[in-house]
C-alpha cells in the first residue's frame, strides 16, 4: 500500500476510470509533462512497470498518479534523481527494508530543514533592506543609500 499523506491536487484527486488514463491525462492530473513521466519511467523512478494497452499506450492507474506525486514532491525539495531511484527500488522490492527508506527520508529531511534555515536568513536580510528603503524613502532622503562608484 502507498500512503501519500500530502494534499493532492484537486484533479489529481478525482477517480481514475478502470482502464486507466492516456499518458495525456496522467500529465494534465499530475502537473508534470508527457516528456517527464516517461523520463521518471526510463530512468527507474517508477515503483511498478506502466500498464501498456495492447497498441503499447502507455495507461496510468491510481499507483501510478500517487507514486507521481511522491517523486515531484521529492525532486521539488531537492531530491536527487539517484536518491528518487534508490527509493524507487526500496519501495519496489517490498517489504524487509523500511528501515533503509526511513533513513533515506530522515536524512534528506535533515537536508531540507538546513535549505529552509539559510532560505530563512536570506528572507531576514531581504526583509532589513525592504525596511531601510521604506525608510529612507518615507523620510524623503533615499538619496543618501549607498551606491557603488569605481573608486569604491
Amino acid at each position: 500500500m502507498l500512503e501519500v499523506n500530502g494534499r493532492p491536487q484537486p484533479e489529481s484527486a478525482r477517480p481514475v476510470p478502470e482502464g486507466g488514463l492516456s499518458i495525456a491525462e496522467a500529465a494534465r492530473r499530475t502537473g508534470v509533462s508527457v516528456h517527464t513521466l516517461r523520463y521518471y519511467e526510463r530512468a527507474g523512478l517508477v515503483v511498478t512497470p506502466v500498464d501498456r494497452t495492447s497498441g503499447g499506450w502507455r495507461r496510468y492507474g491510481r499507483l501510478d498518479l500517487d507514486w507521481i506525486l511522491v517523486c515531484t514532491r521529492l525532486r521539488a525539495t531537492g531530491m536527487p534523481i539517484r536518491t528518487i531511484r534508490r527509493y524507487a527500488e526500496l519501495v519496489s522490492a517490498g517489504r524487509g527494508n523500511e528501515q533503509e527508506r526511513l533513513a533515506l527520508l530522515e536524512s534528506h529531511r535533515a537536508d531540507v530543514t538546513a535549505r529552509l534555515a539559510e532560505i530563512r536568513r536570506s528572507l531576514e536580510l531581504i526583509d532589513h533592506k525592504i525596511d531601510v528603503y521604506r525608510g529612507r524613502l518615507a523620510a524623503g532622503d533615499a538619496d543618501r543609500l549607498w551606491a557603488p562608484t569605481p573608486d569604491d
